[in-house]
């Protein structure tokens, strides 16, 4: 039997790690993705492949051979994420304590280390396995050396290349010669990519071969070969890892690199310090065991069982778990028996029909009582092999739940609540008593990670279950979950709730350390029923004023295309980026701003802005892309996705999706309806009342800027608002210093950009482009109007420390919004985080600021029996169906409704207009 040397190249998967998940923290704040995905490979490994010698090799710091021939070498790269640097240390630790020796020779990289043991083991008979996920060492492949990917589950031997790349293991290097790397910021042949390469590589043999041939290879790309030739040497010599290193001092021997016993106290002291919760548990065989200060994991100290003792450990911990189908009435029975005993009930629903929750139709429902205790009732499933009696009679199902379903008082939790609220009332079910939302807490305590139930299971429990694409599958062949066996079903379904219970345990209890975040999810849970019931509202669209504006919007195009072509000299495919690269760059000469990744150059939507300001054809592209695409998104497309069964259009509200706390909405997306063109302000005409019905819209006047008074305390700025002076107007005569009275429309429109600009972080240069004047007079602007206002200035300092320090900026109501990058991102990335840490907490304060408004207003309409309606949540707008007989009852009390649902130190406005349609009501 031959040996085996186990190599992994640790450079190449501290990366990889950390990008996987570069959120991941312990209790204490510290970075840990890195650390577990690192540790998480190396166990892996060591149980797939049982190798003789093994060694994890790691760059050494300083400069390399490579450096010194190339000063440019690796110089695109970015410095090491800060929070990736904090981990290196623990990450070496790990694995020595895991007993794998760790290499880091000076002067060579980890590929060089790899490569020559790579050859000492050939050459002692030995076959050698390279755990890595860099291309480069596919030059070492042979009959004797194999590369993983344990993050892809790639393996590369000698077939393996060749199919991945093309060419043969002894022609890689001839073929990264030709593509370059832009990573290590190697020079290749301009614009030639993995295709061309291969192509002359297969036609001509080698390098050595195509260059001999040179002369023969026609256009652009010939031309380019003939420049890259002189430059092949060095390449050759920067991209050939080295086989010949001295490693006489670092490894003896291969003996050397012997596998080493486990270190399990140092094992014991870095799962506990930075919470591994399983691999804690399993070193120490206590399957309740929690990391020390770890206030995630609660479960065993919240969770009651039936008995009203203390839980068992939580099933994510234990392959363990009482999962039931519910399939005759005797079952039924003994499990609602259960689930009246329960303090709370995990309850979630299984559908078809759709996403959009007006659409969906229940196929079965599942509880948990307990951790690890779970059911699931099939109702619908149609799969072939269901047996007729193996589903209840989902009538009588419903009618025998119903009871519980609507009352108040049996308490219940979802994940996701919303959804399945539209699901059970879609078969005549008001859901009510809906306690929790672990969805909803997980988006509290965490607004810029997934919310997804599968990815906090395995974030927060340490649990992968079964997934829905692995029973339904993806894409155009994905069935619905009505058509999967119900053996298969109902353990997924019964997980669900499981999940979602162990969850609520693991979450809610760090929801309510905190007031502020106790209080933001409080909202959140008002708010969702509140989104339920406007989704279900729906609103009026009038198909046949959509069909005329489909119609002039047409024309228009036609008349856009039909000047483009005059301007270019020759008729174009407006849509094609290349034929529109050809026509502007090479055709028209006008300068390239920035090119694609292809290095083709870039046509896109900030190019052509900036090429408008100095030419008229990237003016008219702009303005034909606009109508496009308000043609498609909105004119044709809203009249399909009218109801039949309503006639109105019903969209859906992300609730869970934005970081600031802002709703998303889509099918259709109300947010970004274009409200700056004419033809953009019409598509709000096609919003009707229904007869006897009229449109009223509520907007929040300046939100963001009171906000920004408010929290950057401004004596100035707040006296203006006070006063209930125009603060465009204020800003104006402070910056340009003149009167209010004598201040232009031009003035007042810049110091519009400079107020909701500086807010937004921008600086002098940003301001300069977007006011068309010099950096100098920008920030003259800017200084004048710090000023005017200091509070605002030292607001934007302080904040930003504050960012920096803790990773989070807050609401004023105490919503957190998390800024990853603002500690470990790169320069642009850290840069861009600063910038929203200034304008989070007025977004998000807004935000707030509009849910209140919101439920207010609804317990308001509900309260006061009225038959007006919400229709739709826009930015700071609400917008409401009112019965002609209590228009003037809604146009005075919903204003006043937004106005007091916080008290700010600058007073809050709301705007009201009416009108048939939501155009008119502005």
């Amino acid at each position: 039997m031959k040996k085996t040397l186990l190599l992994v190249d640790g450079s190449s998967y501290l990366y990889r790690a950390y990008h996987a998940m570069p959120d991941m923290r312990n209790a204490a704040g510290e970075p840990t993705g890195a650390l577990y995905g690192v540790i998480n490979m190396m166990r892996k490994l060591a149980q797939d492949h049982k190798a003789d010698w093994l060694a994890c090799v790691f760059d050494a710091r300083g400069a390399t051979f490579r450096d010194e021939l190339y000063p440019e070498y690796k110089a695109n790269r970015a410095a090491m994420p800060e929070d990736l640097a904090r981990q290196i240390e623990p990450i070496h630790k790990a694995i020595r304590a895991l007993g794998w020796p760790v290499l880091a020779v000076d002067g060579v990289e980890a590929d060089d280390v790899i490569g020559t043991l790579a050859v000492q083991a050939t050459a002692q008979g030995a076959h050698t396995i390279v755990s890595t996920g860099d291309k480069d060492l596919a030059q070492l492949v042979n009959e004797n050396v194999t590369l993983i990917n344990t993050m892809s589950g790639e393996t590369l031997d000698v077939a393996g290349v060749n199919a991945k790349f093309g060419v043969p293991p002894e022609r890689i290097i001839d073929y990264l010669m030709l593509v370059g790397d832009t990573v290590d910021n190697i020079p290749g042949v301009n614009k030639v990519g993995p295709k061309t390469a291969v192509k002359w590589l297969t036609q001509y043999g080698d390098i050595e071969g195509l260059v001999a041939h040179a002369d023969e290879v026609k256009g652009v790309a010939g031309n380019n070969l003939r420049e890259a030739v002189p430059n092949f040497g060095l390449s050759r010599e920067l991209i050939t890892v080295k086989t010949d290193c001295d490693l006489a001092t670092h490894v003896p021997s291969l003996d050397a690199l012997a596998p080493r016993e486990t270190d399990r106290d140092t094992l014991l002291e870095l799962y506990e310090h930075y919470g591994f919760r399983s691999w804690l548990r399993e070193l120490t065989g206590d399957p309740n065991r929690v990391p020390a200060g770890d206030a995630r994991v609660r479960v065993a100290a919240v969770a009651r069982d039936e008995a009203g003792g203390q839980a068992p450990a939580p099933a994510a911990e234990s392959a363990e778990f009482d999962y039931r189908t519910i399939s005759d009435w005797a079952a039924f029975d003994d499990w609602m028996e259960r689930v009246a005993k329960a303090e709370l009930v995990a309850l979630d629903t299984e559908t078809a029909g759709g996403l959009l929750g007006m659409q969906t139709r229940l196929v079965g429902i599942s509880m948990a009582t307990a951790p690890g205790v779970a059911c699931y009732i099939p109702l619908a499933h149609r799969h072939p092999d269901v047996d007729p009696g193996a589903q209840l009679p989902m009538s009588e199902v419903l009618a025998r739940l119903k009871p519980w379903l609507e009352n108040d008082n049996a308490p219940k939790l979802l994940h996701h609540a919303k959804f399945d609220t539209h699901a059970f009332a879609n078969s005549g079910i008001a859901l009510r008593g809906v306690r929790h939302d672990t969805m909803l807490q997980a988006y509290v305590l965490e607004s810029h990670r997934n919310v997804s139930l599968q990815d906090l299971a395995q974030r927060w429990l340490g649990r992968t279950g079964v997934t829905y694409e692995s029973l339904c599958g993806k894409g155009v062949n994905q069935i619905g979950f009505d058509e999967v066996a119900i053996d298969i079903a109902s353990h997924y379904a019964a997980e669900d709730a499981d999940f979602t219970l162990q969850l609520h345990h693991v979450l809610y209890p760090q929801v309510q350390e905190n007031a502020g975040l106790a209080r933001t999810y409080d909202l959140e849970m008002q708010v969702s029923p509140v989104l339920c019931t406007i989704e279900r509202n729906g609103v009026g669209i009038d198909a046949a004023e959509l069909a005329r504006q489909s119609q002039a919007l047409g024309q228009k195009m036609l008349d856009l295309e039909q000047k483009a072509y005059e301007m270019a000299g020759q008729p174009f495919n407006l849509n094609s980026p290349k034929q529109l690269g050809e026509i502007l760059f090479a055709r028209m000469g006008i300068p390239v701003v920035r090119k694609t990744a292809s290095g083709a150059p870039s046509t896109d939507e900030d190019v052509l802005t900036k090429l408008a300001l100095d030419y008229p054809l990237p003016q008219v592209l702009l303005e034909y892309r606009g109508v496009s695409k308000l043609k498609s998104t909105y004119t044709d497309k809203l009249p399909r996705m009218i109801l039949p069964a309503t006639g109105r259009v019903h969209t859906s509200y992300s609730q869970a999706a934005v970081v600031t706390g802002r709703l998303a909405s889509s099918d259709p997306n109300l947010q970004n309806i274009p409200v700056r063109t004419a033809e953009g302000r019409r598509v709000r005409a096609a919003f009707i009342a229904a007869p006897g019905h009229t449109i009223v819209s509520a907007d929040y006047s300046q939100i963001e800027l009171r906000v920004m008074a408010h929290i950057a305390d401004d004596a100035n700025l707040q006296r203006a608002f006070a006063a209930g002076d125009d603060v465009h107007r204020a800003t104006a005569a402070e910056v340009f210093n003149v009167a209010q009275a004598e201040v232009t429309a031009d003035q007042r429109r810049a110091a519009k950009t400079i107020n909701f600009g500086l807010m937004y972080g921008m600086s002098a240069f940003g301001l300069a482009a977007n006011l068309g004047i010099t950096r100098d007079a920008a920030q003259v602007y800017i200084d004048r109007y710090f000023a005017r206002y200091p509070g605002v200035a030292l607001y934007m300092q302080e904040i930003r420390e504050q960012a920096r320090d803790l990773g989070y900026v807050e609401t004023v109501f105490g919503r957190r919004l998390w800024l990853p990058e603002i500690r470990g991102g790169s320069g642009p990335r850290r840069a861009a985080a600063e910038r929203a840490a200034i304008n989070a907490p007025m977004q998000g304060t807004a935000a707030d600021l509009i849910k209140l408004a919101m439920v207010a207003v609804q317990r308001w309409l509900e309260t006061e029996g009225a038959r007006s309606r919400l229709v739709m949540q826009v930015h700071d707008e609400l917008v409401l169906e009112a019965v002609d007989d209590e228009l003037d009852t809604v146009r005075r009390h919903v204003p006043d409704l937004m106005c007091t649902v916080a008290e700010l130190k600058v007073p809050l406005v709301a705007e009201v207009g009416a009108g048939r349609n939501w155009e008119e009501a502005h």
